[in-house]
C-alpha cells in the first residue's frame, strides 16, 4: 500500500513538472495549430514514457532493447532537471523583463496642459503650475499605465523559453561528456598511526560505483583499467556498484578487470545495485576474472589488514554486513582498512577501531543540487573526513547510476597513499 502510495505520488508530481514544461516552452511561445505546438507537445509526452521505460525496463526487457529507451529516457530526466531549474529563474527575471520593455509615452509639454484647460497659449510659461508636481517636467517621459504589450509578453516568453532549453541542454551536454569520457584520477594522502614505517608511501587504488548497465560498457571498464594501471597500485580496492544487471547480460562488459594488475592484488565488496540482479552470480564471477571478493571477511596483507563487508542491502537476503567475522579476532595492533560500500558502515567502524574506511555509494550527488539530498543520508558525501580514531574516505565513483550525466561532482579513481607517521 505504501509502495503504491509513493509511486501515485512521483507520477503525479512528474506530471505536474511536465505540464509546467509544456507550458511555458510551448503553450506561452506557440500558436494553436502552429509546427512547434504540435512538435513541442509530442515530445512532452513521449520523452517521459521513455523515461520510465529505461527506469522500469532493466527488470522486464532484454538488454539491447534497453539500450533504445536508456539513451533518450536517462537523458532526458537530466535535462528536465536542468530545464526546470532554469526556467524558475526565468520566473524571476520575467517581470524585469516586461517592466524594462514596457512602452513609455512622453510627457506633455506645459503649453499643451495649459490649451488642454481653456488657457490662452504661453500663459503657462507666464505663471507657474499651482501644482507642480502635477506635471512631470518637459522632456521627461512617464511609464504607461496597464499591462505590457502581447507582442512584448511574447518576445519575453520566448527568450525565457529558449535561454532556459539552451542552458540545459550545455550543462548536461557538459555533464554527460565528463563521464563518457571516463574518471580522472585524484590523489589523496591519509596518515595512519599504526602503519609501520615500512608501509610509508603505500598505494591503494580507490575505484567504486562504476555501474556497467545499458549505456555504460565494456569501453568503459577497459578506461577504468587502463587509467588503474597507469598509476601501477600496490593494491586495487573495487567497492561496490560494478553493476546493474546480471552476469548473462554484463559478464562481457566486465571482462576487462581481469586484466588488473597490483602487487598485492584486487578485492571486490558488493554495493546495493549487485542485489538487485543477484550478487552471488556476480561474486563468482569476479573471482573468476581474478578479482578476490571480500565477503564479510579479512586478509592479512604485510603491513595492515585489509577487510571487506557486504552492502546494507544483502540484509534482506541474508547476505547483509557481519563485522564480527570480518573484524572480530585481529590483532589490533596492525592498522586496519575496511572496505564497505555505503559510508553510514562508519559508526560499525569506529566501534571495531577501524583505521580507515574506503566507500563510494554516494556518487557525490552525481547531479547538483543533488548532493545536497545525499548529505541527508550519508555522513560524508565525498572526500576524507574523521570520526573518532577511524578516518573515512568517499570516492565520487567511476560511472553514474540514470543519466550518464555528472555536474558538479565530477567522477573519479582515488589513489590513496598511507603515511606512516613513524617515517
Amino acid at each position: 500500500m505504501m509502495i503504491a502510495l509513493v509511486l501515485l505520488v512521483a507520477v503525479a508530481l512528474l506530471t505536474l513538472v511536465h505540464w509546467y514544461v509544456w507550458r511555458r516552452t510551448v503553450r506561452d511561445v506557440a500558436a494553436p495549430g502552429s509546427a512547434w505546438r504540435r512538435i513541442g507537445t509530442s515530445l512532452l509526452v513521449v520523452l517521459p514514457l521513455l523515461s520510465l521505460g529505461a527506469l522500469v525496463g532493466g527488470r522486464a526487457l532484454p538488454l539491447a532493447v534497453e539500450r533504445w529507451l536508456a539513451w533518450p529516457g536517462y537523458l532526458w530526466l537530466a535535462v528536465l532537471l536542468y530545464l526546470v531549474l532554469a526556467l524558475l529563474v526565468g520566473e524571476v527575471l520575467r517581470p524585469l523583463l516586461l517592466r524594462a520593455g514596457r512602452r513609455r509615452r512622453p510627457a506633455p509639454q506645459p503649453e499643451a496642459v495649459a490649451v488642454a484647460a481653456g488657457a490662452p497659449a504661453g500663459a503657462a510659461a507666464a505663471e507657474p503650475a499651482a501644482d507642480p508636481s502635477a506635471v512631470p517636467p518637459a522632456g521627461v517621459d512617464r511609464p504607461a499605465d496597464g499591462p505590457a504589450d502581447p507582442s512584448r509578453r511574447l518576445l519575453v516568453a520566448r527568450g525565457v523559453a529558449v535561454a532556459a532549453g539552451a542552458t540545459a541542454a550545455a550543462v548536461v551536454g557538459n555533464g554527460a561528456y565528463g563521464v563518457l569520457r571516463g574518471p580522472r584520477l585524484k590523489h589523496v594522502t591519509v596518515p595512519l598511526a599504526k602503519l609501520p614505517r615500512q608501509a610509508h608511501g603505500y598505494r591503494i587504488a580507490v575505484v567504486s560505483d562504476i555501474h556497467l548497465g545499458p549505456i555504460l560498457g565494456r569501453a568503459h571498464t577497459q578506461r577504468i583499467v587502463d587509467t588503474i594501471n597507469g598509476v601501477q597500485p600496490d593494491l586495487i580496492t573495487i567497492v561496490g556498484d560494478l553493476v546493474d544487471g546480471t552476469v548473462a547480460d554484463l559478464g562481457p562488459a566486465a571482462e576487462p578487470l581481469a586484466r588488473l594488475r597490483a602487487r598485492d592484488g584486487a578485492y571486490f565488496v558488493t554495493g546495493n545495485h549487485e542485489y538487485f540482479s543477484g550478487a552471488a552470480p556476480w561474486v563468482e564471477f569476479v573471482r573468476e576474472l581474478g578479482v578476490h571478493p571480500l565477503e564479510n571477511a579479512r586478509t592479512e596483507l604485510a603491513h595492515f589488514d585489509l577487510a571487506g563487508v557486504n552492502d546494507i542491502a544483502g540484509t534482506a537476503e541474508g547476505q547483509g554486513p557481519d563485522y564480527d567475522r570480518a573484524l572480530g579476532d585481529r590483532d589490533t595492533r596492525r592498522a586496519a582498512v575496511l572496505m564497505a560500500h555505503q559510508p553510514v558502515a562508519v559508526h560499525e567502524a569506529v566501534r571495531r577501531g577501524v583505521d580507515l574506511q574506503l566507500s563510494g555509494h554516494t556518487h557525490g550527488g552525481q547531479l547538483w543540487p543533488g548532493n545536497h539530498l545525499a548529505a541527508l543520508a550519508n555522513p560524508t558525501v565525498a572526500g576524507l573526513e574523521r570520526y573518532g580514531d577511524t578516518q573515512l574516505y568517499v570516492t565520487r565513483g567511476a560511472g553514474a547510476w540514470g543519466p550518464p550525466v555528472r555536474v558538479g561532482a565530477p567522477s573519479d579513481i582515488t589513489v590513496v597513499t598511507l603515511a606512516s607517521r613513524q617515517a
